[in-house]
Parts: C-alpha cells; sequence; structure tokens
C-alpha cells in the first residue's frame, strides 16, 4: 500500500536523520533513491517537484540535482516544469541486472572463500539462522532486508572494491524486484539450505564449490523473479 503524503513526508525525514552526509544534493540523492528502492515511491507513480522539496525540508536547488542524477542512473524519467515519475520495475532491465549478479556474486563468494575468518563465518551463519525465524513468522520485509545483507556481507569480504561498485550500482535494483515480486513467490525456504550450503563450501574453503553455489543459486532466484515480472507484464495488457 502506498504511503500517505504525510506518511512519506515522515519515511523521508527519517532516512535524512540517519543518513551521514553533508552535502545537500547528495543527501537528497540518496534519500530518494533509497525509498524508491524500498518502494515507499512506487513503480510508475509521479511526484511534483515541489512536494518533494516540502517532504525533504529542502530548497529546490539540491533536490534538483539529486533527480537529474537519479534520471541519469536510471530511478525516475524527470517530466519538465513537473517534476518526475518513478521508473516502472521491467523484465528487460531487471534480467540484464540479474546476469550481471549472477556472474559477480559467485566471483565474490569464491573471493571471500580465501580471505574469510571464522568470525565473519559466524555473522553469516547468525544471519541464515535470522532468515529462518523471520521465515517461520512469514515476515517476508525483513526476510528480504537479512537476504540483502547476507550477499552484500559476501561481497564485502570479497575484498575487490572494484567488484563492489559494480554491485552496488546493480543491487539497489535488484532489491527493488524482489521485494516487488516476494508476495508472489514461494516462501524461500529453498535459499535458505542454499545459503548454508555456500557457507558451508566456504567454512572448508572450497572457493570453486563456493562460486558455483552462489551462482545457482542466483540463476534459480533471478528466474523466479523474471517469470513473475512477465505475468504482470501480460497482465497489465489486458
Amino acid at each position: 500500500m502506498q504511503p500517505t503524503k504525510t506518511e512519506l513526508k515522515n519515511i523521508l525525514l527519517s532516512y535524512k536523520n540517519k543518513i551521514n552526509e553533508n552535502r545537500l544534493p547528495q543527501l537528497a540523492y540518496l534519500i530518494i533513491r533509497k525509498a524508491i528502492r524500498n518502494l515507499q515511491l512506487p513503480p510508475g507513480e509521479t511526484f511534483l517537484e515541489r512536494e518533494m522539496t516540502e517532504m525533504l525540508d529542502m530548497s529546490r536547488t539540491p533536490v534538483r540535482e539529486a533527480l537529474v542524477r537519479l534520471e541519469m542512473d536510471g530511478w525516475i524519467r524527470l517530466i519538465p516544469r513537473k517534476g518526475f515519475s518513478v521508473e516502472p520495475i521491467m523484465k528487460e532491465s531487471i534480467q540484464q541486472i540479474c546476469q550481471i549478479a549472477e556472474a559477480l556474486d559467485g566471483v565474490a563468494a569464491e573471493l571471500a572463500t580465501l580471505n574469510i575468518d571464522e568470525a565473519s563465518i559466524k555473522k553469516l551463519e547468525s544471519l541464515i539462522d535470522l532468515q529462518e525465524s523471520l521465515l517461520y513468522e512469514s515476515n517476508l520485509k525483513d526476510w528480504a532486508d537479512v537476504d540483502d545483507e547476507f550477499h552484500n556481507l559476501i561481497i564485502d569480504y570479497s575484498q575487490n572494491e572494484r567488484l563492489k561498485s559494480v554491485m552496488d550500482s546493480h543491487s539497489d535494483q535488484l532489491y527493488r524486484a524482489r521485494v516487488y515480486t516476494i508476495n508472489d513467490r514461494e516462501l524461500p525456504a529453498r535459499s535458505i539450505i542454499e545459503h548454508r550450503a555456500i557457507v558451508a563450501a566456504m567454512k572448508a574453503r572450497d572457493s570453486k564449490a563456493a562460486q558455483t553455489l552462489m551462482h545457482s543459486h542466483r540463476k534459480r532466484g533471478s528466474e523466479e523473479i523474471l517469470a513473475i515480472l512477465e505475468r504482470k507484464s501480460k497482465n497489465n495488457r489486458y
């Protein structure tokens, strides 16, 4: 359900208070991007630039700079003299992002296996345990957040800054697609089994197995998301 204007303002201001950034254009960019990522600014919805400046409690200039950058990064489409519309979640675009994630997450798992220590293994195992509890409670939104943290940690453990930079530019779009489709998918019990297998391979220092398991895991998840986006696209035509 889309938040009311008051609820949306409170959400945006809460992000503003939590993000440690002094440059106003960058701060506005991060706030709006986060709200799009979390579907609080839903796909296809239109917003006035004036409304956004009021909700962010900023002047027009930094918000305008942020919107121009968000359009360049593929998050929104600017509407001259009005505001912007949030880009829809398109199967073709997500498919390309999934192909990148499948390959690079596999590489990240391989590299992380070579670098990981016992404390990091335990952190990943604790996240899987938390996912299991959230799944039992049918708390799919928090489950998706922990899933995102699990994959991002493995990317961090790869200690490859260029890989991390590439994935950072796509991971939020992939997260948005996962949350958008999560209620149309089967409960992700299989993902927990696959996560445990990936961590077991990392614990055994089998980097090739970790890469193969991660690639397979990402590919299966991507196929589920893309199939749902295809169905939604067909339903919207009629």
